[in-house]
């Protein structure tokens, strides 16, 4: 059977399907949106899922062509004729098709994870389930591709198959509004869509979406072999029974993954000596670049009364919201990967770090604004801001003004309201006037 295996392989339209699924893969993992998988590994694995857009219906119409290549021959009532079991003839096929599918999936995956390997370093678990689940996905799309091919053997099948593949996975949100959860049971790129650093996918969620995938695997597996009409309706049993299973499993509450943090990403990591400088550990790779620019901003807020002694990672999220503890002498800084994987806005984190001493705490309603902050930092630094694709235009416009306008002050005056803003940011009394604005 392996030599089956291996010329099936070589004669088949495998090799051909791994290629084209691998090309496609990297071109859509570097250039359809940027390179937004830099993060880490399980924002890789996600960002290889969302692509299944792309993949899933190509593994179908290669499954569709591949199908077609014994009606093309004209040998299918000599190979019925044979004494050989069925399932001699449609095994190599389908183990081929399943072989090139996942070798061009994981290879997709290699090609981005050489990108970030030399900064990602953080690798739960969960990466490989993730995986494991988008490789099942193909696999069922390459064996459904194959079923409908034998069924329907024309020219047309494969294209029509792309298609109509593509379109079920774009209608089955709309389909199964309001029930979120249920658009994720049934396809795999449901709320893949640019995870943050702290995103996972639960395990519930990767069990109910295998459960569903593999069952639909098997009904394509009884499609494909099927000689006569019984067994293709037997096919629709574990359909059904898969799509029972998989919905009991899957939470039944709405944002599945959205909502989904992983606690363990969130973890701070400290680097050695002082004063101390943690990142979360997804971002523990960035930790040797983070850190010089943070002790050497702490040294600049020496400059005020009662200073900040250390730096750490801002790890708040949103949905759900939570936020890392609020302490007085912490420093807390936004890590963000570039698409390079290394820290992200490089140019401009001394900057973004200093002006972090003058943050609020949660829930603060009369908190600094981007501008105050950002003037008042410079201030300390000892130059004017400059343009930052993180602010727009305006905000910069008037951290220049308000720059300006503290440094035509005495320094005694400046250094005494930048101490107040902070000391109001701190108390979330920050009114307007703390400092000081040219009339209008």
């Amino acid at each position: 059977m392996t030599r089956v295996l291996g010329i099936e392989l070589r004669r088949s339209a495998a090799i051909s399907t791994a290629i084209i699924l691998l090309v496609a893969g990297v071109l859509l993992l570097f250039f359809a949106e940027g390179i937004e998988f830099a993060t880490g590994w399980m924002q890789l694995a996600m960002t290889q899922r969302l692509y299944l857009a792309v993949l899933w219906p190509v593994a179908m119409a290669a499954g569709a062509w591949q199908a077609r290549r014994e009606h093309r021959s004209n040998v299918a009532e000599l190979f019925a004729s044979t004494p050989r079991p069925a399932a001699h003839r449609t095994v190599p096929t389908l183990g081929a098709m399943a072989v090139a599918v996942v070798c061009g999936y994981l290879s997709m995956g290699v090609a981005g994870g050489l990108w970030i390997i030399g900064t990602a370093e953080y690798l739960p678990m969960s990466v490989f389930v993730v995986t494991a689940v988008g490789a099942l996905a193909l696999i069922a799309a390459a064996w459904l591709g194959l079923a409908v091919g034998r069924l329907l053997p024309s020219p047309v099948t494969a294209p029509a198959l792309a298609v109509a593949g593509l379109a079920l996975l774009l209608l089955i949100p709309g389909a199964t509004r309001p029930r979120g959860w249920l658009a994720l049971v049934f396809s795999p790129i449901y709320e893949m869509n640019m995870p943050d650093a702290y995103t996972t996918v639960p395990a519930r969620a990767s069990a109910s979406q295998a459960i569903w995938l593999a069952t639909l695997a098997i009904a394509a597996v009884m499609l494909f072999a099927a000689g006569n009409w019984r067994i293709r309706v037997a096919a629709l049993l574990p359909v059904v029974m898969g799509a029972t299973l998989a919905i009991a499993v899957m939470p039944h509450h709405d944002r599945v993954v959205n909502a989904a943090i992983d606690p363990v990403a969130r973890e701070l990591v400290c680097a050695e000596g002082e004063p101390r400088v943690c990142v979360s550990r997804v971002h523990s790779g960035l930790l040797p670049e983070v850190t010089p620019k943070a002790r050497e901003s702490l040294a600049i807020l020496a400059k005020l009364p009662d200073p900040p002694t250390q730096l750490d990672e801002d790890t708040t999220t949103y949905l759900p919201e939570i936020f890392p503890p609020w302490e007085k002498d912490v420093v807390l800084y936004r890590v963000e990967a570039g698409q390079n994987g290394h820290l992200g806005n490089e140019t401009h984190a001394l900057a973004e770090m200093v002006s972090g001493a003058f943050g609020s705490p949660p829930r603060c309603e009369e908190y600094a604004g981007p501008d105050e902050k950002l003037a008042a930092a410079y201030w300390l630094i000892g130059r004017e801001p400059v343009a930052d694709d993180t602010y727009d235009a305006e905000v910069i416009s008037t951290a220049v003004e308000l720059w300006q306008n503290l440094r035509k002050l005495p320094e005694a005056k400046a250094k005494a309201q930048v101490i107040a803003l902070r000391q109001a940011a701190q108390n979330c009394t920050v009114g307007d006037g703390v400092l000081p604005r040219s009339k209008r």
